[in-house]
Parts: structure tokens; sequence; C-alpha cells
């Protein structure tokens, strides 16, 4: 559908619209038998890892091992279209930049390497050995290896990650943004502080007898869309499923299963949540607070009433530390404070909290809506509070759960991805490949931005992924990337961030995951770490977009043998000849993959070991750590709306449905209603009318922020929709130029793109407006 429609979705998430979907991504890339034959393989013992989310996989036993959403990156990568050096160089990159990324993304896969002509503003077609020559040259230029950036796709494997963060590390810096930066960084800090590990406890067994699942901040209905399965199973034995959720979410309310032909033939679907509470953006740390408010006061009465506890006292005593002192600051909280910041009321936040004290076993889920706010670390580890109380953290059916986004993000940052290494891990990785690693700290995803701001010519370097596009303040960022030396960007396609160009830029173009890696001793398999710490084999089955083509671990292999050469002890074109070298080598540098090439071969793979599921806490008190945290009352938001009369909104940007992270698959948004229009703007009926609007108006908005930077985007199309007053979304990436670089998380210094301080007004076409000028 191109037509610009705003309509009411009533059906249920998945069904026969999903199957729909499907056929058209599958036909729309021109592949109708290889897609399906493709999707076959999707997430099975002797295929290939889906390339879209890092939801594990239950058993391997079905065919269907793929979702809607999966399906479209499938197809996107399988594409029979191409983008070859002809077809990209008959644009200049001034014109390219018009485009929309679903065009650029329709363009199809690119074939051969290709570096940036300046004079005449287009990309050429150049040889894989003169662009590691001149990348090499570069790099060995610098003044300081720091002056080095190295970005990092979750969507990168094991092996090619490991690869990545060794040559860094030989070539002298540790300058690693990665996308976690951007997302789930808070995840990781809060949890290593309170249990001693930055990863989520459960597994998708424990879904399986969970008396209660709340879902905090999350929209798995077009996020992970097979996470609906497990919810769904929840649902049908009993279990309640609280979600927590400023808009109304089809997936969260209700799913047919495309394979159940009972519920498909008959129109019936399954409930999802048993209670949906409308929080206000931001309202998270203050509703979780209450519901332990509630189960501490419950607590009190039971202990005046000479009746059974309601918190786990026995596991409080012997695993926790801080609890008293915690405690007694959660019960000085003021009820009037909480139900104000959370959005919520008291009667509903006492509900929650019942439900939470009559279910034995929990588990918090929580996404990107905790994750990107000023306050997220904080509210993740308010979370863990409310785990810990009633003892649901490390036994069955119970446990944190951060459910991340692509599909190796999490393995990413297990193989050393990362800015602030701990010496341990630097001290075994010089020892296995004899050399010294940068001791000092590098940059995350906001520092490495800074630093290309506030200083020239400096080489970046992108291993997958859309930087430009998935960061904050974007016209900043592009700056920032204008003025390197060099840009480098792996990628299976064209993207905006390609035609954000340093003073020389290069595209190498590698393998995908659906495609066959062969290397020298014969064809290969990667690794991937899911969600829950699940490791396991991802072979390709589809011939290479093109011969040109190179794997990823191969172009690590070959930048690092150009850039080090007479430097470096690592054989490193030994090594990305058979990946079960890389993976002994894994083995060699992490005891938790002792034995690596064994076990990952095990149909389905085998579990990281995970020490706060075992009830060990690595932490600095040896035990779990309860965080008393106050509800914030001078946020950005609190502050805007001080400063003005009229009417400031916090706006939190989404995905549509025909999205994956960057990624445009289509310019549809299925389950809001929304069709052929990616430019809107959801906000509440009354909010409209108290600005006397209507939907269907277009309007400008304008972020802000206390250093008086003008941040505007222009032209959103105001779409009515079921969300709390004073609360907007639209989509990213139109709007991440209103997230101000220096808006993030405290301690994770995550992008605040989930609560953005604006103000909107009508948009005047520059037609009419210059009318009125003259």
């Amino acid at each position: 559908m191109n037509k610009k429609v705003v309509q009411v979705y009533n059906r249920p998430a998945g069904g026969w619209g999903a199957l729909k979907s499907v056929a058209q991504q599958i036909i729309e890339q021109g592949i109708p038998g290889k897609g399906a034959k493709t999707l076959l393989s999707a997430n099975q013992p002797d295929g290939f890892d889906c390339p879209g989310c890092a939801w594990p996989d239950a058993d391997h036993t079905s065919t269907f091992e793929f979702c809607e959403n999966g399906a479209k990156a499938v197809a996107a990568e399988s594409t029979a279209r191409r983008a070859t050096p002809d077809i990209i160089a008959a644009h200049t990159v001034k014109e390219l930049t018009t485009h929309s990324d679903y065009w650029l993304e329709g363009l199809g896969r690119m074939t051969q390497p290709m570096q940036y002509d300046r004079s005449s503003d287009r990309y050429q077609a150049i040889s894989w050995e003169s662009a590691f020559n001149l990348i090499a040259t570069h790099l060995n230029a610098l003044p300081s290896p720091d002056d080095a950036i190295f970005y990092t796709s979750g969507r990168t494997s094991n092996e090619a990650a490991f690869l990545y963060q060794l040559f860094v590390r030989e070539f002298g810096t540790n300058n690693f943004p990665d996308c976690s930066n951007m997302c789930h960084e808070p995840s990781g800090f809060a949890m290593r502080e309170a249990i001693g590990v930055g990863k989520g406890t459960v597994l998708l067994s424990d879904f399986q007898i969970a008396d209660a699942i709340l879902i905090f901040g999350q929209n798995p209905g077009t996020n992970h869309p097979r996470m609906l399965g497990e919810l769904r199973g929840a649902s049908k034995r009993g279990a309640a499923i609280v979600s927590f959720n400023p808009l109304r979410e089809r997936g969260l309310e209700k799913f047919q299963n495309p394979q159940d032909m009972t519920e498909m033939i008959s129109g019936q679907s399954t409930a999802i949540s048993s209670d949906y509470f409308q929080l206000k953006i931001g309202g998270d740390l203050a509703t979780v607070k209450g519901m332990i408010k509630c189960v501490l006061e419950a607590d009190i009465a039971a202990q005046a009433a000479n009746a059974k506890r309601i918190i786990d006292v026995g596991f409080i005593a012997e695993h926790t530390a801080n609890f008293d002192q915690f405690a007694a600051e959660v019960l000085a909280e003021p009820w009037d404070v909480i139900v104000r910041e959370s959005g919520l009321e008291r009667t509903q936040i006492q509900r929650a909290a019942d439900i939470y004290m009559a279910a034995g076993k929990v588990i918090a889920c929580w996404g990107m809506g905790i994750t990107q706010h000023k306050h997220s670390v904080a509210t993740i580890q308010m979370i863990v509070n409310l785990l810990l109380l009633r003892g649901n953290i490390g036994r069955p059916g119970a446990g944190p759960c951060p459910v991340r986004g692509h599909s190796n993000v999490q393995g990413d940052r297990t193989m050393g991805i990362y800015e602030k290494p701990n010496a341990a891990f630097l001290d075994r990785l010089g020892q296995v490949f004899d050399f010294v690693p940068p001791q000092e700290h590098g940059y995350d995803t906001v520092g490495a931005i800074q630093a290309m701001l506030d200083a020239p010519n400096k080489v970046f370097f992108a291993l997958g992924g859309n930087f430009a596009t998935a960061t904050p303040d974007t016209e900043l960022t592009h700056r920032a990337l204008q003025n390197c030396a060099l840009t480098v960007h792996v990628a299976t396609k064209l993207n905006r961030s390609h035609l954000v160009c340093g003073r020389d830029a290069l595209i190498l173009p590698c393998l995908g995951r659906t495609e066959i890696d062969i290397q020298a001793t014969g064809p290969q398999a990667v690794s991937v770490e899911d969600s829950m710490s699940m490791v396991h084999l991802s072979s390709g089955i589809n011939a290479p977009a093109s011969p040109d083509l190179l794997s990823e671990p191969m172009i690590v292999a070959r930048l690092a043998a150009s850039t080090l050469k007479g430097r470096s002890k690592t054989d490193w074109m030994w090594l990305v000849a058979d990946y079960d070298r890389i993976r002994d080598k894994i083995a060699a540098v992490f005891d938790d993959f002792a034995d690596f090439n064994t076990r990952v071969k095990v149909p389905g793979g085998f579990h990281l070991r995970n020490t706060a599921s075992e009830r060990l806490w690595k932490t600095a008190t040896n035990k779990a750590n309860f965080y008393a945290h106050a509800v914030p009352t001078d946020l950005p938001i609190h502050q805007a709306r001080e400063s003005r009369s009229s009417p400031v909104f916090n706006l939190a940007t989404m995905r549509s449905h025909d999205q994956y992270n960057t990624t445009i698959y289509g310019m549809n948004d299925r389950y809001r209603g929304v069709f052929g229009e990616r430019r809107v703007l959801f906000i509440n009926k009354e909010d409209m009318a108290e600005l006397a609007m209507q939907a269907g108006d277009w309007v400008d908005i304008e972020s802000l922020c206390d250093d008086n930077a003008r941040r505007q985007v222009k032209r959103f199309m105001l779409v009515e929709y079921n969300i709390p007053r004073g609360c907007l979304a639209a989509y990213f990436p139109e709007t991440n130029g209103l997230v101000p670089l220096s808006s993030f998380a405290d301690y994770a210094r995550t992008p605040t793109s989930k609560s953005i301080p604006v103000v909107i007004a009508p948009h005047i076409e520059t037609a009419v407006l210059a009318a009125v000028v003259e």
C-alpha cells in the first residue's frame, strides 16, 4: 500500500497479515523460490542464524523458526537486486542524499569495493588490494593509534568481532564505540553493580514455568516477534503478563499464531497482556518503586498480624546487601511523587504489586523503552530490586531478562568489543597473542562523535551498521564524520552513512549471514550469542551475491595483515583460513569458551555460564546489592516545562513495523494503522484539542536543551493515538536530530532517545511563508 492512509488496526498481531507481509517481501525482492527455501533454513541446526533480532531459538524442531520481521531481514539480504558499481556511480553522492533510506536499501546488494571520488562526487570501483593499502596508509600515518575509531555493529559474528578487537588492540587503541553504547549499555552497567553479571539470568525454558511476566518499555510484536510465541504459551497456561508501556501496542494485546491453523482458520487469537498499564514516558522508575513500596507495606502489615512474610527474608539475609537502608528510603518516598511521576493511579500501582506478590516465580523483561533515558541505570536497578525482594533471581522461572536488539550484539561484547576492558582480559589477550595491549580506556559512541568534532583528520572504520543514522544529533554527527581523513564502512547494502564522507571514503561489501562462506580449508560457520547467552553456529546456504565479496573475518584479517605488517606476531591469514582456529584462540582467552569447537557443534550450541543464575554474586560485596534511587523530579523534561508557559511534550523515538533498527523495509506501520508515511507524530486527542490542532495537520518539532542549539525537524503529520497526555512518539531516524549529543544516561552514556523535551508548531510551507514575507 503506497497511498498515505491512517486507520485503526483492530486485528491481532501476527496472523494472515504477517503471512501476507512475508510473501510480499519475497516477491518484491524477486526471489519467490529462493526466498522460501532460504527461510526454511533460518534458525535451524544446519542453517543460519536470523540476521534480525537476538531472541533465542526454542529447540530447532519446527520447520518454521522465523517471524515476519526476520523474514524481511532474510529477504532483504537474499534479494535479486544488485547495486553494482555502475548503478552506484550513475548518481552523485549529493543526488543519493536526496533519496529516502527505503530507496537506498532498495538498490540491492553491493558487489565490489567502492572508493569516493571527491572531484566527481561519485563512488567508483576499487580493488580489494588497493582498498586495504589505502586504509593501512591512513592508519599508519596517524600521530597516535587513539586517532582511529573502530565501530562495531551487533550483526558481527563472534569470530569477526574477536579478530577485530585483536587487530585494533594490536594496532594500539581501545576505541570501540558500538551499538551497545546506544541501546543496552545501562542494562550491563546496572546489573553488574547489582548482581555481578551484565546479562539476563533466564533461559527460554523459564518462560514456560513463570507465574508472572512483567514487560517494561518493550514492543515485541515489532521488535522481537518470536517472543510472542513464548508469551502466547504463558498466557494460555494462565500466567499473568503485565505490560508497562505508554503506547497501546498490538503485539502486547493479542496475537494470532501463524503456525496454529486452528487460530488462523477460525480467526481466533490469544490475549497477551492480562494487565496493561499506560504509564507516562519515563515513568517506569516511579512505577516500580511504587510497587516495591506496596510490597514493603504489605510485609509490615503481615509482620504486625504475625502472618507469613511477603518478602523472602531468608534470601535477603543470605544473598543481599543494603536491604535495610534501601527499604527505609523506599518507604520514605511520598506517594504523591510516585503517582505524579509514574502517570498511573495509586490503585493501578497497587494492582501491579498485588500480581507480583501473588506470583511465586516472576520474570522481568525490558527493552530500549527503559534504557534510553537519563535515569535508565536507576530504573533497571529498581527492577532488579523488585525481583530481589522475593528471591526472583537464581531459580527456575524467574529473573531479569533484558531483551537485546541485533542478533549478536551481546556476543560482540563477550568477545571484547568494549571501550573499557578489564585488566584481566587484556592480560590474557596479551599472553595468548604475545603483545602488550593498550590499557587506557577508549571512546564510546558519544565520546567518539565528540572526538571527531573536536579534532579533524581521524580515521573512522565501521564493521557493519549505519553509524550516521543510528546516532543522535544528526547534524553534529555528520559534521564529525566529514571531519575525518578517512571513513570506511563494511556493509552489504548502501546506506546513508556511506554518503557522509571523510576526505577519503571506502565501502567494503561483505558476505551476508545467509551466504556460503568458503575459505582455504572449505565452507565455514560462524557463531553467535543470543539474548539468553546461548552460543550456536550459523552456516549460510546461498551463493554469495557477488564473487568479489569477502567475509567479515577475512576483511579484518587482510586489514590487520596490511596495517600491522612487520609488527604483529599473529598469523592472520592462517587464522582466517579455518574459523575453528579462531575459536580455539577464543577458548584460550576466555575460560567460559573452553572446548569451544566441540561444544558449539552440538545442535543448539551451549549456554555460557551466568554466575548470578547460580546465586554467586561477583560484586564488591559478594552479594546481590539493593540500590536506593529517589524518583527523579529534575529531569530535562521537568526543567523544560518549568521554563515555558506553553505546552512542552516528552517525545520517544521508536521503530515502525516495516523497520529493524535503521533498516527500512517498507513505508507501513501496520499495527499502528499508518500506511505510506513515516513522518508522523503520535499524539493524544486531548493534547491536539488544547493546541487547536487536529489529526492530519502538519507540524514542526523542536527539541529543548540547555546548550542553546536549535534542533528542529519539519513537516510531521499528527496522528491521534492512545498515548498518555503530554507524551509524543515518532519514528527514528527521522527524529534523531532532536536528540542532543550531550543528553545521555547517567553512568552508561546511552543517548536519551526515549525522552526528548519538545515543542510543536504548525508547519508553514516554504512557498506560503515566502508569500507572507512579501
